[in-house]
């Protein structure tokens, strides 16, 4: 796995060990500080591990840790927005005025940005090459008045302050959103030890697929965001805006920079739940035979004055003035805005985030025989829409049948105690009043069917924000975490006594990290316009057992010989993604083919840089109808 989100990588656990941080041994914490404090540029280290301040001054790791460590802390997760227009600023705007001139006007006016089409009343005369004077009549003129408007929500889960994705390779006017997939496709790779080239070595090209995607493409000024308000903002558009604006770009940009890869591709879109609607596709892929490694991710990045005030419209997000009635305050101050998001608890509003979240999927004979680490195993995604509904973002009843769904595949894979009692639920828990309401009650009756008394809920959201498509992604590498760690995040912001609508008697919601031994997770989405979908993750103890049944313990034996140095190789990446030294696999231009290069024959083509051709041989379930040959 790899990615980013506002407390930190993915790989090695970065990510999650943030969220856990006061639960974890002395050195664990350090380690987790001081690879943050790295990554947000507070500290570097040379080549040789030595570690400098950012006056560049020599330090020793703990003295930077302790130098660092307010910093990393307020500057990660949830907290004020950063960009200067989300407060003293202001957000750029125009309000529409009409101007009554009790006399005529006169200005002058580069000819470049004089409109094409001029009131017929206005008259032009030229003073030089450059210059145009314009001569406009008494009367009523409209026209658009710059302004700057406050913004009324302040709070957003950022990436850790002084990280910048783009920074880190070739970007030329990236959207945000693909310059995380980058590093967090790239940040993969690394936390696999797998050398990439060498698998895809292995393998049939069209047995490797990329799913990936995102929920509302990408809104920044770099794509779609730039190029719908290029007209009104008398900003040109750029040939870049258009084609880096789809909702599939992630999924493109790694096939062309990062991987090379001539296999399957695509995204689907399912507003929260994208994530887990293309890591359904990967598995599927998988359990059919078509592919045997599978890239899936998403990345979002959300956090832009035009999204954040939609959502706001549509009274979903925590504004400013919501969070003080809220707490009866007059003013919110750091802290306030790092509790902005209180999932299950007395809240208002979601608060908006940013991520980009990659796992490799592979078939388990091809982990084995490449001595891949196993992190986990997803035996099944389920989606089901809502039916009927009297509004398009309100809840409806199909998760009721997703969950439902993968609570049975848990019984029967690991029994009805394991269900009971070594699961835990990473919830949507988005932070609106309605969703406190809703995903408890599905919870509670899943549990009531099944007996389950005590079932644990984690909801992640209230350390990163909601990341819209890549937020069951958040939820999928924290997961994970908790496996490696044995540990819970809890929900911090929860109160002392949970609110009445809350269906919590057979539901246990903590606010501290609890010790926890799982055998499986349930990742759960409740998306917008009824798109949900509950994914199941089994534990790598759990994995392994499965495998270990279907394989023998000699393939095991071999597999586990071989992963060392899978290992070693991750933690080398590790090693230096932790002092700050990001390489992210950006291969612009390489390897390019456009056709005439390929030998194409009737039953496989091969391509020149791939290791193996590319079968040609179809699955016909059809049966053949008689050519007609005597």
């Amino acid at each position: 796995m790899g990615g980013v989100n506002p407390a930190g990588r993915a790989s090695g656990h970065q990510a999650f060990r943030r969220t856990v941080l006061d639960a974890l041994p002395d050195d664990v914490q350090a380690q987790t500080l001081l690879g943050l404090a790295a990554m947000m540029r507070l500290a570097s280290a040379q080549a040789d591990d030595a570690w400098h301040d950012v006056d560049g001054q020599p330090l020793d790791a703990a003295a930077i840790v302790e130098q660092t460590r307010q910093r990393v802390l307020d500057h990660t997760l949830i907290r004020r927005i950063e960009d200067p227009r989300f407060n003293a600023e202001g957000l750029p705007a125009n309000r529409r005025a009409s101007l009554a001139l009790e006399s005529p006007m006169t200005f002058r006016v580069r000819r470049r940005q004089l409109p094409e089409s001029l009131p017929p009343t206005w008259q032009v005369r030229e003073v030089d090459r450059r210059t145009l004077e314009v001569s406009v009549p008494a009367g009523e003129m409209d026209v658009m008045l710059p302004e700057t408007r406050q913004a009324q929500v302040r709070a957003a889960g950022q990436l850790p302050s002084g990280f910048e994705p783009s920074q880190l390779y070739r970007s030329v006017h990236h959207p945000r959103g693909l310059s995380m997939a980058i590093f967090a496709a790239s940040d993969c790779l690394g936390d696999s030890g797998l050398e990439w080239d060498t698998l895809r070595d292995r393998l049939d090209p069209d047995q490797v697929a990329v799913y990936a995607g995102n929920s509302i493409g990408q809104l920044d000024d770099e794509g779609w965001g730039g190029l719908l308000k290029s007209f009104v903002s008398g900003k040109r558009a750029t040939s870049k805006q258009m084609p880096l604006g789809y909702g599939q770009m992630p999924a493109d940009f790694l096939n062309a920079y990062v991987l090379g890869s001539v296999g399957g591709t695509g995204a689907a879109l399912g507003a929260c739940a994208s994530f887990l609607y293309n890591l359904r596709l990967g598995v599927d892929d998988i359990r059919a035979g078509r592919r045997r490694v599978v890239i899936v991710g998403t990345a979002d990045a959300p956090i832009t004055p035009e999204i954040i005030e939609g959502f706001r419209t549509m009274g979903a997000l925590a504004d400013d003035e919501s969070l003080k009635a809220l707490d009866a305050l007059e003013l919110l101050t750091d802290l306030d805005y790092q509790r902005a998001c209180r999932p299950f608890a007395r809240n208002c509003g979601f608060t908006m985030g940013e991520s980009s979240q990659f796992v490799m999927l592979m078939d388990d004979a091809l982990a084995l025989e490449v001595g891949a680490e196993v992190l986990g195993s997803v035996p099944d995604v389920y989606v089901n829409a809502d039916g009927w509904k009297r509004s398009i973002s309100a809840p409806g009843i199909g998760n009721y049948i997703t969950l439902g769904k993968a609570a049975s595949l848990v019984r029967e894979l690991l029994g009805e105690t394991a269900l009971r009692q070594r699961t835990f639920l990473h919830a949507h828990g988005t932070s609106t009043p309605k969703n406190r309401i809703t995903e408890s009650h599905v919870f509670d009756l899943v549990a009531r069917a099944h007996d389950i008394e005590d079932w644990p809920v984690v909801a992640v959201k209230a350390f990163v924000g909601h990341s819209q498509g890549s937020a069951a992604g958040d939820q999928l590498t924290s997961a994970l975490g908790s496996f490696a760690h044995g540990l819970l995040p809890g929900i911090p912001t929860l109160d002392a006594t949970l609110p009445d609508d809350v269906h919590g008697e057979r539901l246990r919601l903590f606010r501290e990290p609890q010790r926890f031994n799982a055998d499986a997770a349930f990742i759960n989405a409740k998306g917008f316009g009824g798109n949900n979908a509950t994914g199941v993750v089994l534990s790598p103890a759990v994995t392994e057992r499965l495998m270990a049944a279907r394989h023998g313990e000699a393939a095991m034996n071999d597999w586990r010989h071989r992963r060392e140095d899978t290992r070693r190789a991750a933690a080398a990446y590790l090693h230096d993604a932790d002092h700050g030294r990001f390489q992210p696999r950006y291969r612009f231009g390489e390897g390019v083919l456009e056709g005439p290069e390929l030998d194409v024959g009737a039953d496989s083509i091969r391509i020149p840089g791939y290791a193996k051709p590319v079968s040609l041989a179809v699955n016909n379930p059809f049966g053949t109808l008689d050519d007609g040959e005597a």
